[in-house]
């Protein structure tokens, strides 16, 4: 019965997502809208990165930085999404305390939300790697990548992501509507410890550790290696590693970071509830 329970919220929280990200308007602004923006926000680092330069595109440090900048929207679908969706639930369509008394696993269904925005920023990541590829030069070579590293590092980086998602989640069960972008701050912090667009040797040495702390740091990397093999391990701060050294340390991190995201919303979760503040709406 529980396991019933556990895939039927999932699955339910998945579909709800999904129709909500994807149900705002018809299928044809929907699908310009799917291509328009991640291509320009991908555009501003372009344009950004020519400038400063001088058009030195063919340098390996383009692709790195292009293919960092693509899969770090997972970081902002994934986590965010799981978060946002008590803040949606709660005051936007007030309906988090009827799912509360309803026969759902709460964590199951957060997580499920932040699964449709995967899906939703898989469109954005597969349309952004296809214009590098076609009109950026980016060397990807879909012939030479490594899908068997890929495809595992992207599952286990995604669950990753929304066990991250579920501890700013359980934190938002028990703040009120101001606090509501509480992901997108989290997101933007790692964005500059994670070696997003420049490889961590670049920071003070003195934050390079809060860089090899965090999960997210190794998942872009073995991304990297799965796709541009040559030119990602060409940079010095994890050259020395090897995939299989990469893997076993991201797998190892998501398992810290899942037994901390579950044991830390529990405690919000029972703290919300004993307070009253599952119906407790803000009015912002």
């Amino acid at each position: 019965m529980q396991k019933s329970t556990f895939a039927r919220s999932f699955l339910t929280a998945t579909w709800l997502g999904w129709q909500i990200e994807s149900n705002w308007t018809d299928p044809f602004l929907f699908a310009v809208y799917s291509i328009v923006k991640p291509i320009a926000s991908a555009a501003i680092l372009v344009v950004m990165y020519g400038i400063i330069t001088k058009g030195a595109f063919g340098d390996p440090l383009f692709p790195y930085m292009y293919l960092g900048n693509v899969f770090y929207m997972y970081v902002g679908a994934v986590m965010t999404g799981v978060s946002w969706s008590v803040l949606d639930d709660r005051e936007h369509y007030k309906t988090l305390k009827y799912i509360y008394v309803a026969p759902v696993n709460i964590p199951m269904y957060l997580l499920g939300r932040g699964v449709s925005r995967f899906i939703t920023g898989s469109i954005a990541v597969f349309i952004t790697i296809t214009a590098g590829v076609l009109f950026l030069n980016v060397p990807l070579d879909v012939t030479k990548a490594n899908w068997l590293l890929f495809f595992p590092t992207l599952l286990v980086g995604v669950i990753m992501l929304a066990m991250m998602g579920l501890v700013i989640a359980g934190i938002t069960l028990t703040t009120v509507r101001h606090e509501g972008f509480a992901g997108e701050a989290v997101a933007g912090l790692l964005y500059i410890f994670s070696g997003a667009i420049f490889p961590l040797d670049v920071l003070p040495a003195f934050l390079r550790p809060i860089g090899l702390a965090m999960p997210t740091t190794y998942w872009l990397e073995l991304l990297r290696r799965s796709l541009v093999g040559g030119v990602a391990q060409a940079f010095p701060t994890l050259a020395g590693f090897s995939n299989l050294e990469l893997f076993g340390i991201l797998l190892a991190l998501t398992i810290l970071f899942s037994f901390i995201g579950i044991n830390t919303f529990r405690y919000f979760d029972h703290k919300a509830r004993e307070r009253g503040m599952i119906d407790r709406t803000s009015n912002y």
